[in-house]
């Protein structure tokens, strides 16, 4: 089999996350001679755990209660920070400003969020949640915030505080011109 034609391994042997993390280092290295495999390995590994985290809320938290992870961001944002433009929900919730509008129609219609004129102009609107969507978040988040301590509790306190100072360093300490994203 060609290095092309797929992963070399012998066969029937199941790999799991780690021991992909290892076959796609050593392929990548001794096949392609890509140079950087920690770099692959640290976002691959940053990418599973965050799908592992928020798969875990939105199944047990969120979906119960028939909300989305999207639903349930955007309304956090708008309950701690206030009324907000949507353009300022989208910066704060990490999504597109079309899927901030898609999501306040059903937030809308469910009778959580609010829609009113805005200050600036005829044509923009605030967000704010309801007297229903305020009671929501609250009891939302009790259970929400005990699920993420039992997460975050695989490390210590100061583990804690340097996976936030590491994270935040890879987030804003790029070097790449042409890094994208949504901010």
């Amino acid at each position: 089999m060609a290095a092309e034609d797929g992963p070399v391994r012998p066969a029937g042997v199941d790999l799991d996350f780690w021991s992909f993390i290892a076959l796609a280092n050593r392929r990548l290295a001794g096949e392609y001679g890509f140079r950087h495999q920690l770099a692959t390995q640290v976002l691959l590994t940053l990418n599973r755990a965050s799908d592992l985290v928020t798969y875990d809320l939105e199944a047990a938290v969120h979906r119960p209660r028939g909300r989305s992870w999207s639903a349930f961001r955007l309304m956090f944002v708008v309950w701690l920070a206030g009324p907000l433009e949507p353009s300022g929900a989208a910066r704060l919730t990490g999504m597109s400003r079309a899927a901030v509008s898609n999501l306040t129609k059903t937030l809308v219609a469910d009778g959580l969020l609010d829609r009113t004129p805005g200050e600036r102009d005829g044509r923009s609107v605030r967000l704010s949640l309801t007297p229903a969507g305020h009671e929501e978040m609250v009891a939302v988040f009790s259970e929400h915030n005990e699920r993420e301590f039992r997460w975050a509790g695989a490390l210590t306190e100061e583990e804690q505080r340097i996976l936030v100072m590491l994270l935040d360093k890879l987030i804003t300490g790029h070097s790449a011109p042409d890094v994208r994203g949504r901010r």
